[in-house]
């Protein structure tokens, strides 16, 4: 199987809309989280959210095209373009790279767990406002989940396999991991992986306000309402963006000269099979995931620096998943750092393996942790090493990203350094 390594990264997020400044907020331990400013917050039970700021598309994208994609499309594009130049491939006039290599053998995977939400709700509205035949005509090639990676492949000239993954807050790990095998496999020399989800809608947090999973009690302080393994977590803040990682196999990259971020060594896919919303309470289907990616990398618990937890802030997964880890990683549990970059990001949900896989990457290519911010005092069961409140300066020979999704879906990939 050949190797498949990072060469590229971009990314749309609360803490910033590039990958420098991303990993800037991210070292210092900035929140991302504030309050809603998207619409009147003023019937709904939570009134803050992890925003993406400041953000233009055109910058990146051409305006009228811009027009005809909804908010996470949007995020999917720009993203993408950025890792796209990051990887130092840059597109010629027309789309196809001017680098040489066949765009029949470029795909796009990306994660998404709904979709188009902003553009189903506003259209929704008109239909019973307005009548049928007052539907936006944009309106379902803007909404289909599938859209995003689509969008990037017109923008970048891919022609190879472009489709998108639904694994709830799995997908975007789901994806990398099957971008990573179609690589392996022979079947493409380069993937756009990753993930988008723009949530922060109506629709969106009243949808998760009832069924109670979004933190409601730190209206007074947002910034510290995501709280992941702290005994005063009362539920996760919805975050939005997209991650998109340019992955290759190793001898394309080598052959063209590129920067080599990391390598991706190693991934599992597993399910529950157990609750529509809560994980397996043993963390089962989770530790098997993580067992599974070790040893797809041929690695060890002992060889895992770090591990970028799901890290929820919600009272049921925090625990579940230290469980997990100590089921899966034995006595080198109490050994790994772990940190949940959530507490500063908010839940990208279908984004969020894309955004933390780029976190460990960064923390692979820089040697440094992120934090765990806002963990004052660990809550019941959370007694691993979370690297509480502040960073640290560290050698990460490999990290992995978990994460866990409704409807029991584990997804955990490794990355390790380039050798």
């Amino acid at each position: 199987m050949k190797r498949v390594v990072v060469t590229g990264m971009g990314i749309v997020s609360p803490v910033g809309n590039s990958l420098s400044d991303f990993w800037r907020a991210i070292r210092k331990g900035e929140s991302g989280v504030g309050p809603i400013t998207r619409f009147d917050t003023s019937a709904f039970t939570t009134r803050y959210a992890a925003e993406v700021k400041e953000f233009d598309p055109t910058v990146r994208i051409d305006k009228r095209e811009a027009r005809k994609m909804d908010r996470f499309a949007q995020y999917s594009v720009y993203a993408a373009l950025e890792a796209w130049e990051d990887a130092g491939l840059a597109p010629a006039p027309g789309g196809i790279d001017a680098t040489g290599f066949d765009p029949e053998r470029l795909g796009v995977i990306l994660g998404v767990g709904i979709g188009g939400f902003e553009t189903i709700e506003n259209s929704t509205k008109t239909l019973f406002e307005k009548g049928p035949s007052r539907v936006p005509p944009m309106t379902i090639p803007k909404m289909i989940a599938n859209i995003g990676p689509a969008q990037v492949a017109i923008a970048i000239g891919a022609l190879g396999p472009v489709y998108s993954l639904a694994t709830a807050c799995a997908s975007a790990t789901d994806a990398i991991g099957n971008a990573m095998r179609h690589i392996r496999e022979g079947l493409v020399d380069v993937a756009i992986a990753g993930g988008a989800e723009a949530p922060i809608t109506q629709l969106g947090i009243s949808g998760f306000n009832v069924i109670q999973a979004l933190s409601t009690k730190w209206e007074h302080d947002p910034k510290r309402a995501s709280r992941p393994f702290d005994k005063d977590r009362d539920g996760f803040v919805m975050g939005e963006g997209a991650g998109v990682l340019i992955l290759e196999s190793l001898d394309h990259a080598l052959a063209r000269g590129a920067r080599i971020y990391a390598e991706v060594a190693g991934n599992a896919m597993t399910d529950d099979a157990n609750h529509l919303t809560a994980p397996h309470p043993e963390g089962a289907g989770a530790a098997r995931a993580m067992t599974l990616a070790l040893k797809d990398a041929g690695m060890k618990p002992e060889d895992i620096d770090y591990i970028n937890a799901h890290g929820t802030s919600t009272p049921i997964n925090d625990p579940v998943e230290t469980l997990a880890i100590k089921l899966a990683f034995g006595d080198h549990a109490y050994k790994v750092a772990i940190s949940s970059t959530k507490s500063m990001t908010g839940h990208c949900v279908g984004a969020a393996g894309a955004v933390e896989g780029i976190a460990s990457v960064m923390a692979i290519h820089e040697g440094y942790i992120p934090a765990t911010i806002n963990l004052e005092e660990p809550g019941e069961g959370c007694d691993l090493d979370y690297v509480p409140g502040t960073g640290r300066a560290q050698e990460v020979r490999a990290a992995m990203s978990n994460s866990l999704g409704f409807g029991g879906h584990n997804g955990v990939v490794v990355f390790r350094t380039y050798q």
